[in-house]
């Protein structure tokens, strides 16, 4: 980045600090100079670029602003109304018709047409405390509340350089304190904009601009931001930019037995910060900073660039050697798609109608035709031709042709299989320049290796090769960190044949795999309404959706394992004996204990309907396998069942215990969630579990396996017959004693409810799915 580029998104980040001290009470001037003051005096910022930007950002002080036609500020100015989506000219934060104290909405009031009422509590991100689910309790703000995020700005900023070394970690501190910051308190505005999340993406439209206003030589910042705003807003100044990786699944499942567990959450792993390394570089190249990442996560991200032809080049050219690394690295089984689409800033507003959903259909073509047309002719001609020396086999692990160890394994899957053994207990992961040993490889000529926190604070200190860190579910600001990524890093056990020892009944491993429904159309038109004329569908608030769900899917899906919720038994449980493979921004991979994966598939579903206010959903399959059962086998299997989950009309389903039935191309295995919740498990099987809890019946499973394959046959006229007749032998013997007449009442309940449920269809099937789990659930050690 330029001293200039440093300067526009730290003033951009800054611009609106002020807020916080006025709404803490102890400043009744503007946001604005408030802000300026406490930049200057309490944290020391010298550069007036950067002071000006945080003073001079609203129209009516900038007219009359005396600086230089070229300062920043009148790009923080112009991007600031871009990001916000309003004319701020006249509005300001001070005066009539603003709650000061009003708490945060979520977006999810207003996506998919819904007209929710809900809030969260003032409160801050903090990996230690509980989700801060939305509510209907309005929870506003104190002072004392804006007093200590003051308090806590104020220390983090003066711990940061104000240097390109530095700008990721203010990053960080701004969404630690700012992300359930109101960012607008307006009456007139819906505050379901953090106020991290504006500033964020003000520093990204304002880097943009700066680089596309380069290009016209003729013209100050003034005369572009202030006096011919309107003119440019109608430009295609910007970009939306997409990367997306191919071939992950292959790559993940493509492992050994040895290990495998362990192995695969390593590939994951490895290639989620592969992506991440890529994005880094991709933005240094450009001269941006991780504030024009809008969403990044299961191998996909969104950015948006400055429309220049300098831009476009580097992306391609970028993408070119990336793709060559994964052809000397993986051969053809990891590709990199990309594509990108001009926009002007009236289009990231939706104006003209239709133009904002254009945007990402454009983007979504273009990444789709790079797919489709994967090499040019010179690298299939260069892939047909490889000769491989005398010294080179087929790797036992992902078959690639290359030098291998002692073990059968290339230096790729070697290191892989080392890097496993660290991956679940570090906190540090370090890019270095050149080829290491000890390293994986990444894109460009770098590896990744694991530090502590004292190794790195050494290695940022003396080695010339460090480049970056991420850390894992911790901030650590310092010289070049890059970010810290939320990580779904639960873990309980370290073996398929642990979790299998340690599930209820039969010894099995359970596999669930979970996504969003219609998550693209949510992204490009969830803020879509025609009643409010579609004035809500804005950039700012697909950035903010799309944190909001990496935020789920990435930091609290940890703490919704780390407090169970339902079990079959009813009991509380104080963890569960389940390991997160990945965990996206909007897709699921977890394996454990078969009992505590379903009684867990429903506590994430509850938590997701929660936190989304039902305005989105999650379609899931679950497998219960042997241990020893392939897991490249069963996850594609699992992945089949998350497909028949949503063949249901609206998806929003589960399926499970498939027994290869389908009525209207639908699974009986298949169910809506609530269905599968409240009728499967709350109904029937708490009807079959309670049953023959009361009663003594040594033949109770044999007898229930009996009457499951009736069930099944039930298109037979004799087998209700039989059916029924099975049914009386699970009668309770007479005692001679008064419980006899207790037992009877409950036989009589209980064999009248099966009677009822065998010649309904739906109940039908759900009765195979509840004796199924019966039957799983009490299998003794010798039926295993």
């Amino acid at each position: 980045m330029t001293d200039r580029d440093l300067q526009v998104v730290i003033g951009a980040l800054l611009h609106d600090i002020g807020k916080v001290i006025y709404r803490d009470g102890t400043d009744g001037r503007t946001h604005s100079e408030s802000g300026y003051d406490f930049l200057k005096n309490e944290i020391k910022i010298k550069d007036m670029e950067i002071l000006n930007c945080v003073r001079f950002h609203h129209g009516r002080a900038l007219s009359g602003a005396r600086i230089d036609d070229n300062s920043l500020a009148y790009v923080v100015y112009i991007a600031d109304n871009i990001a916000s989506s309003v004319d701020r000219r006249e509005k300001m934060e001070e005066g009539k018709g603003f709650e000061l104290h009003t708490p945060l909405q979520p977006v999810f009031n207003l996506l998919n047409k819904n007209n929710g009422k809900a809030y969260y509590s003032p409160s801050h991100i903090n990996v230690e405390k509980d989700i801060n689910y939305p509510t209907d309790e309005k929870k506003c703000f104190t002072k004392e509340q804006y007093r200590n995020i003051v308090y806590n700005l104020s220390d983090n900023l003066k711990g940061i350089e104000l240097s390109v070394e530095y700008v990721n970690s203010l990053l960080e501190v701004m969404e630690a304190n700012l992300s359930f910051v109101p960012s607008s308190t307006s009456a007139a505005e819906v505050p379901d904009i953090s106020l991290f999340d504006h500033l964020k993406l003000t520093a990204a439209i304002a880097n943009a601009i700066v680089k596309y206003l380069d290009l016209e030589e003729n013209s100050s910042f003034k005369e572009a931001c202030l006096k011919n705003e309107k003119a440019f807003m109608e430009k295609n100044a910007f970009l939306i930019a997409s990367l997306d990786i191919s071939g992950i699944q292959k790559f993940i499942y493509t492992i050994q037995s040895k290990n495998a567990l362990r192995t695969l959450r390593a590939r994951s792993f490895y290639l989620e910060i592969t992506m991440e390394h890529i994005i880094d570089e991709l933005l240094i190249e450009l001269g941006l900073s991780r504030c024009n990442l809008l969403y990044a996560g299961g191998g996909h991200c969104y950015l948006i660039l400055p429309n220049t032809d300098e831009c476009k080049n580097i992306f391609e050219k970028y993408l070119e050697e990336t793709n060559k690394w994964f052809l000397e690295n993986f051969q053809t089984d990891l590709y990199m798609a990309g594509g990108f689409s001009a926009c002007s800033a009236f289009n990231l507003k939706n104006h003209p109608h239709g133009s904002y959903e254009q945007i990402f259909r454009n983007v979504s073509k273009s990444i789709s035709n790079r797919k489709m047309n994967r090499y040019d002719a010179k690298t299939i001609r260069m892939l047909n031709s490889q000769i491989h020396d005398d010294y080179t086999r087929e790797c036992s692990v992902c078959k690639k042709v290359a030098h291998t160890d002692q073990d059968g394994l290339c230096s790729t899957c070697n290191a892989l299989q080392k890097f496993s053994a660290k991956v679940l207990y570090s906190d540090f992961y370090t890019v270095e320049y050149g080829e290491m040993e000890s390293g994986l490889p990444l894109p460009g000529g770098y590896s990744l290796i694991v530090d502590t926190e004292d190794s790195l604070k050494k290695r940022m200190q003396n080695d010339p090769n460090y480049v970056r860190t991420y850390s894992k579910n911790k901030s650590f600001t310092g010289k070049h960190v890059a970010t810290k990524l939320w990580i779904g890093n639960y873990t309980a056990k370290a073996t398929f044949e642990e979790f299998a020892e340690s599930s209820k009944g039969i010894k099995r491993v359970g596999i669930l795999r979970a996504d969003v429904d219609n998550l693209g159309h949510a992204f490009v038109s969830g803020f879509k309404n025609t009643e409010n004329n579609d004035k809500y569908m804005t950039i700012s608030r697909t950035a903010t959706l799309s944190r909001q769900l990496s935020l789920f899917f990435k930091l609290h899906i940890n703490k919704i394992l780390q407090n169970p919720s339902f079990s079959f038994e009813g009991n509380q449980k104080d963890h569960r004996n389940i390991t997160i493979v990945y965990s996206g921004g909007d897709d699921v991979f977890v394996v454990g204990a078969w009992n505590e994966i379903i009684e867990f598939a429903i506590d994430l579903r509850d938590g997701f309907e929660k936190f989304s206010e039902g305005t989105l959903s999650l379609s899931a399959g679950i497998g219960l396998y042997d241990d020893t059962y392939p897991i490249s086998v069963s996850a594609i299997e699992v992945e089949d069942m998350v497909d028949h989950s949503k063949e249901l009309p609206n998806k929003n389903a589960v399926t499970l215990l498939e027994d290869g039935c389908f009525h209207d191309k639908i699974s009986d295995g298949t169910y809506k969630w609530n269905e599968f919740k409240e009728k499967v498990i709350g109904e029937k099987l708490t009807e079959i579990t309670t049953y023959l809890a009361s009663v003594e019946n040594q033949h109770g499973n044999a007898l229930l396996y009996r009457i499951l394959e009736l069930v099944r046959k039930q298109d037979e006229p004799i087998n209700f017959a039989r059916f029924v007749y099975t049914l009386t032998r699970l009668e309770p013997e007479k005692n001679g004693d008064k419980t006899d007449d207790e037992q009877k009442e409950m036989f009589t309940r209980f064999s009248k409810n099966m009677l009822q449920w065998i010649n309904n269809e739906m109940d039908r099937r759900e009765l195979k799915t509840a004796i199924e789990l019966y039957v799983y659930l009490h299998r003794g050690e010798e039926e295993n």
